[in-house]
């Protein structure tokens, strides 16, 4: 699972490293080659926050006492998508602004503070959307983390019903060997009384045989 995460890791290495270098042309560049670079930027994007996605759900795949350094390291990822989005957006307002004052010439500077309050907007719906994601992804983790609860709760019930049914057995075990051992004593007794009884009896007869034959003479 771990392996798949570093293949992804690679991947976003190498995207993240060529939109940089690409972000950083942009400016320099006009006409058709600028637009073919702001759109094979724009397609790199998509495939880091596919890989981002992928990387996202290996990390939950990943037990909970190994996961917390992976959780960290797609945090980082993250962030750094966060900032290429930015640079890419700021760059591409940019293009925009070199294109609209290619066609309109003056007129486009005076919309210039309504374009920096709709980069202001957009700034603000993208932090409230990676809230949103978080607070998702804080559920997510949640939700696991009691399943894998429930799950570890129901295996000590079925040990300790196991332990009560060995204790039963053992319990039951212990009983019949109680009466095992008492039925056993009480013939020990009988055989020792019998004994008694029958020396008693022994005892007697040769008293009673040496009193007679002393009488005879």
């Amino acid at each position: 699972m771990s392996s798949d995460f570093e293949t992804y890791e690679l991947d976003f290495g190498t995207l993240t490293a060529d939109i940089t270098n690409k972000i950083g042309r942009i400016p320099k560049l006009a006409g058709e080659e600028k637009t073919q670079l702001v759109l094979n930027v724009d397609k790199q994007l998509e495939e880091v926050r596919e890989l981002l996605e992928q990387m996202d759900l290996e990390v939950r795949e990943i037990p909970i006492q190994s996961r917390g350094m992976y959780s960290s390291r797609l945090k980082s990822y993250k962030q750094e998508m966060e900032k290429l989005e930015k640079d890419f957006k700021r760059s591409r307002i940019a293009y925009s602004d070199e294109v609209r004052n290619e066609l309109l010439g003056d007129d486009a500077s005076s919309s210039e503070s309504q374009r920096a309050h709709l980069l202001d907007n957009t700034e603000r719906l993208e932090r409230s959307s990676r809230r949103l994601e978080a607070g998702y992804q804080i559920a997510v983790e949640t939700e696991q983390v009691g399943q894998e609860i429930l799950t570890n709760l129901h295996s000590d019930r079925e040990k300790i019903q196991r332990s009560r049914d060995r204790l039963r057995e053992t319990d039951a075990n212990l009983g019949k060997s109680s009466r095992i051992l008492t039925s056993m004593l009480r013939r020990i007794i009988q055989n020792r009384i019998l004994v008694f009884i029958l020396g008693a009896i022994i005892l007697l007869t040769i008293i009673l045989a040496m009193y007679f034959n002393l009488r005879g003479h």
